[in-house]
């Protein structure tokens, strides 16, 4: 490749990510990530080990954040919301939200090649008011592993 081949392409690429490169992220996923941080400091506040963060399965399982609350190993769903006009936001970890963490720790267990150990799923509960300071609430079991899964 020449010289001025090369240039052009560089030129070309600069408008291209310019253009159609990373957008800025939609309000709810940033809600959501400052969210995840404050739990993720909750949590460590209450004494629990943060092991990671985002976890995703092939399967479509998903965790928010796998931790351990002393020898117990926990997987949290996050939900941020700014106010509590339209419900707690537990309310809004439905049936389908459920199999989605039940498959995601399933997923898990089966990367540690299925230990005996005792495991629960929790919710943080973080709300963002427009004014004053963020709150986070910790819901403990806040529910079973979802049938049809077993362990």
């Amino acid at each position: 490749m020449n010289q001025e081949t090369r240039k052009a392409g560089i030129f070309w690429l600069g408008l291209y990510h310019k253009f159609f490169g990373r957008k800025e992220s939609p309000e709810h996923l940033k809600t959501g990530k400052r969210g995840e941080q404050l739990a993720c400091k909750f949590l460590q506040s209450h004494g629990y080990k943060i092991l990671y963060r985002n976890f995703k399965s092939r399967g479509g399982g998903e965790i928010d954040i796998v931790c351990r609350d002393g020898e117990t190993l926990v997987f949290v769903e996050v939900k941020t919301r700014g106010t509590e006009e339209f419900g707690r936001p537990i309310e809004a970890i439905g049936r389908e939200k459920q199999l989605r963490v039940s498959k995601g720790g399933l997923a898990w267990l089966r990367l540690l090649d299925n230990p005996d150990v005792v495991f629960r799923f929790d919710v943080v509960e973080v709300l963002l008011p427009s004014e004053g300071a963020p709150n986070c609430e910790l819901v403990q079991d806040a529910f079973e592993l979802s049938q049809p899964y077993i362990y």
